[in-house]
């Protein structure tokens, strides 16, 4: 058995890049290491060579649009290469669009397997690395991803050792007696600047925010809203990162002991991920951290891992949604980034463990507002997320569930999300489509937008009450409240013995503008699912403008500040929206309305109409 000294193999398989390059014959499939970590000196050799070589194969994850290989994409228009991009979206950008045909829909956990079992064999790596430390092993660094099983799979391997490259902790080393060739070559790795700020994806951040709990682990993909995210949640504590990618961001959370990794329940202590990118001092923030490792991606993106970390929380982008809830995903142009994505890993993987949810996001329009990202159909081609996976879809607009939804709420909630602008014309295919019941009509509520800002939560007998406006998909919620509520609350709420409640009879409550017309509910439970103990709604009176309100709450959660909190809510937000009072019709004998009511810090006037009791604020005297 030969026995090998590193050192001596280092030196006997040095190389220059074009010695190295030449060793690759034609016809050959190479795989090239991906995003930030892409070897940009062996790849420029490839294009210096790119006469040469005749059907060359080259498989890519993902890349930036300004790296060499994308160069190679753009250039190639005969018979010297073909890139295949291991890909799960909808090739709707321009550039995936001319070249769709060479893409490879997978999820990113399955790709180690296509090099393992020698379903795709590959001829040639080509990646980057750190130079080797004291005992031969070099780092991956900031691409570990599916390079890992690439190299144990390559006829040969061929590396470019930069000492740029951070050496990151994990399972990310490879040796250098494992590696065929050397080209020593130190340069900048690639970069992206911080992200641009927008105004929708700070507003879909906040959202995001609320429903993520202390103790959580994030999931986060590429993009601006994303980013926003771990802004919106610099106030949270504990939270832990398992994630296909890290970038900037998560460093000044880790210095304020926001992220901590310590309640993950796996890696406890670590951020896991299998890909960086960033700035160049993300790259030495990750350099030897000891509370950072990075996985191959059948570790990293196997749902089987995700669903054992604790409260697994998945977020991530996607370019469209239909009204039945399929999802369509692709780089946008704030991402710089095309290729491969494992959404539906990790939806799935969150969605099996304990506390965790699915998040995607979805910014209402694109093109500046002129075309809606929701729309009445997707083509099969397109769909990255089946309609059964999704969960918690938000937009700047509104955050809606939609598991456990039939298709007609699913279509419902779904335009609520859309930009106004365009939510007629959805209502109406939607009823093309069977999804939505002829009987339905439209109404103001359509495009009124929601308020978000007026969602907050209590703890209320040390259980969460969650007070928000309603929502489109609240009717049969609203219903079910109203049948179980004692039968003397309902005839002081209806003034007389009502024992059904229909949606016709609802739909005034649902059918808001947030304006003129607003109702506030207060619900336990999990978001999407809550149960409604309370409601408060105001009606804009005919001709006039005040607003009458009305109360209903539980006979459980009555006396407990619930009637007060939904009144201080409507009152304010019947001032901000330019009414000028509110009016209250009563019973003499409902004292704890009459109590309420004279808690506002208006001036009150009551007068009597036969049985009734009428009070009156005005805002301004």
């Amino acid at each position: 058995m030969k026995i090998s000294y590193w050192p001596d193999e280092y030196l006997t398989k040095r190389r220059t890049a074009k010695e190295a390059i030449k060793m690759i014959p034609s016809g050959q499939r190479i795989f090239i290491s991906s995003s930030c970590g892409e070897p940009q000196h062996l790849v420029k050799e490839l294009v210096e060579q790119s006469q040469r070589f005749a059907d060359l194969e080259i498989v890519r994850l993902l890349s930036l649009e300004s790296s060499p290989i994308t160069f190679i994409a753009n250039k190639n228009k005969g018979h010297n290469f073909t890139i295949r991009s291991i890909y799960q979206g909808s090739a709707a950008t321009k550039g995936f669009a001319q070249n769709k045909r060479f893409i490879t829909p997978i999820n990113l956990s399955a790709v180690p397997n296509l090099f393992k079992r020698g379903q795709m064999p590959l001829y040639a790596a080509l990646i980057q690395v750190s130079p080797p430390d004291d005992f031969g092993w070099m780092s991956l660094g900031i691409s570990v991803d599916v390079s890992m099983a690439a190299c144990q799979c390559a006829k040969i391997v061929i590396a470019q050792v930069n000492p740029r490259m951070p050496r990151i902790l994990g399972h990310s080393f490879i040796h250098v007696n494992d590696v065929d060739f050397i080209v020593e070559k130190e340069e900048n790795i690639l970069t992206i600047n911080e992200l641009p700020e927008t105004e929708s994806a700070n507003k879909i951040a906040k959202l995001v925010a609320c429903l993520i709990d202390d103790g959580s682990t994030l999931q986060l993909g590429l993009g601006t809203t994303t980013q926003s995210v771990l802004l919106a949640v610099s106030e949270k504590n504990d939270l832990g990162i398992h994630s296909q990618f890290v970038f900037d961001l998560i460093m000044p959370l880790v210095a304020r002991g926001v992220i901590t990794n310590k309640n993950k329940g796996l890696n406890e202590g670590k951020t896991v991920a299998s890909n960086g990118i960033g700035t160049q001092n993300f790259y030495e923030f990750l350099h030897d951290n000891p509370s950072i490792e990075f996985y191959p991606s059948d570790y990293v993106n196997n749902p089987t891992i995700i669903a054992q970390h604790n409260q697994m929380i998945s977020v991530n982008i996607a370019m469209s949604v239909d009204l039945t809830g399929q999802i369509a995903a692709d780089a946008f142009y704030q991402n710089h980034f095309s290729g491969v994505t494992g959404m539906l890993d990790f939806i799935r993987g969150a969605s099996l463990s304990p506390g965790g949810k699915s998040i995607i996001l979805v910014s209402s329009t694109s093109k500046g507002g002129k075309v809606s990202r929701f729309v009445p159909e997707l083509e099969s081609s397109s769909v990255v997320v089946p309609r059964c996976d999704v969960q918690y879809l938000i937009s700047e607009y509104g955050s809606v569930n939609l598991y456990g939804k039939n298709l007609q709420e699913r279509a419902t909630a779904i335009i609520s999300l859309a930009h106004p602008d365009f939510r007629d014309e959805l209502f109406v295919k939607a009823q093309e489509l069977g999804l939505i019941g002829k009987e339905r009509t439209l109404s103001e509520s359509l495009f009124g937008v929601y308020p978000a800002n007026m969602e907050e939560t209590h703890i209320i007998n040390n259980e969460n009450v969650r007070f928000r406006p309603v929502k489109p998909v609240d009717d049969r919620r609203i219903q079910e409240h109203f049948y179980n509520m004692d039968k003397e609350d309902v005839i002081a709420r209806f003034f007389y013995e009502k024992t059904s409640f229909f949606r016709d009879d609802v739909e005034g409550m649902i059918q808001v503008d947030y304006i003129k017309n607003l109702a506030i509910l207060a619900l336990t439970g999990e978001f999407g699912f809550g149960k409604v103990i309370g409601m408060g709604v105001y009606m804009i009176e005919p001709n006039k403008n005040i607003a009458e309100v009305a109360f209903s709450v539980l006979k459980e959660w009555q006396s407990k500040g619930i009637a007060s909190i939904l009144l201080n809510k409507l009152a304010n937000a019947a001032r901000d929206n330019g009414l000028a009072g509110l009016v209250a019709y009563t019973s003499p004998m409902n004292k704890g309305m009459i109590n309420l009511f004279k808690k506002l810090p208006y001036k009150i006037t009551t007068d009597f109409d036969g049985d009734s009791l009428n009070m009156m604020c005005q805002f301004y005297q």
